[in-house]
């Protein structure tokens, strides 16, 4: 190697960063036993910031750009170092980058469901999961909260510390939201723009920009959720008394399409025993009110195959409902 080789490779003429992989944040170019010229040339490219540290202390900071090394456009070095304004020589300093893309994609869950309470169904335990995307915006503030002076940083080594902050976050809105379970899938974007909107502080606090904040499902637990659905059976439901002589008349059906096997023989036998007792059922609710002058009444009486009251023997037509007997 030559000696110009050799005095080449001391002094920096040109500094720049090309990001050699997603999820970086923070670089720190190499500068070991090497000076930067004066009058040597920054490139920072966009989507990138670059940051001047002195002996730990960040000074100047540049954004995209081409520029020019020199006492007057790093004021703040040249004031950390003691430098004359005539002062020409190469100087020492630490050069960082940080890449300003946004950091898409970011996930963020629940590890265990959350406790709150809800106003129609008392305590609730919640999941919740969603995707972010944030990006570097100040780097005085990423440097020093953050980053420090290692040599690179990525975005995977944040990723817990922002992961719990939104938890602890969402936790507090549902704690005190007066929005139902049954409520919130309608809501999850005005809940998603609510936690962004609370943490942007605590991002910026660490020199971040929260951009995007996107709440895709608000769930309860296996468990829960089998309870929930067959709350939900039950209101489809509705009338259970029309509900059970709807299901015998589907098995009675079934029955006679199946009638020269044993299995069609149990279902109509089961068919036949809802169907009775859902007619008994009724003519107790008309014969508790009369007493024994009512069952004299219905002894001269059938019943509408339609809703199934009681109506004279010879009635064509239901008084009750009009379907034609």
């Amino acid at each position: 190697m030559s000696l110009k080789q050799f005095l080449g490779k001391q002094f920096i003429d040109v500094i720049q960063w090309s990001e050699p992989e997603d999820g970086i944040l923070g670089y720190r170019y190499p500068m070991q036993d090497m000076e930067i010229q004066n009058g040597g040339q920054l490139t920072v490219r966009e989507s990138q910031l670059a940051a001047f540290v002195n002996e730990g202390r960040i000074a100047d900071v540049f954004g995209p750009g081409l520029h020019t090394l020199n006492t007057r456009n790093l004021p703040l070095l040249t004031d950390l170092l003691n430098w004359d304004k005539e002062f020409e020589s190469p100087f020492k300093s630490d050069v960082y980058f940080f890449s300003t893309r946004l950091q898409i994609g970011q996930k963020w869950g629940t590890s265990t469901p959350i406790t709150i309470r809800d106003k129609e169904f008392g305590a609730v335990r919640l999941r919740g999961y969603g995707i972010y995307s944030y990006r570097v915006s100040d780097p005085r503030k990423f440097f020093t909260q953050v980053t420090g002076t290692r040599d690179r940083y990525y975005a995977s080594e944040l990723e817990g510390q922002l992961r719990e902050t939104i938890v602890a976050r969402m936790t507090d809105i549902f704690a005190t939201s007066d929005v139902s379970f049954l409520d919130m899938a309608a809501n999850q974007a005005a809940l998603g723009a609510k936690v962004a909107e609370q943490m942007k502080p605590a991002f910026a606090a660490l020199g971040l920009e929260l951009d995007q904040f996107v709440v895709e499902s608000i769930s309860l637990p296996d468990e829960l959720a089998k309870v929930m659905d067959q709350r939900i059976g039950m209101s489809m439901a509705g009338d259970l008394g029309k509900f059970t002589q709807f299901e015998a008349a589907e098995s009675l059906e079934e029955a006679a399409t199946n009638s020269g096997g044993a299995a069609g023989m149990g279902v109509g036998l089961g068919a036949g025993a809802a169907m009775a007792q859902a007619v008994m059922g009724q003519v107790r609710a008309i014969g508790g009110n009369t007493g024994s002058a009512s069952a004299g009444s219905a002894a001269g009486s059938k019943f509408c195959i339609d809703c199934g009251k009681a109506i004279p023997d010879r009635a064509r037509f239901c008084p009750e409902c009009g379907k034609a007997q």
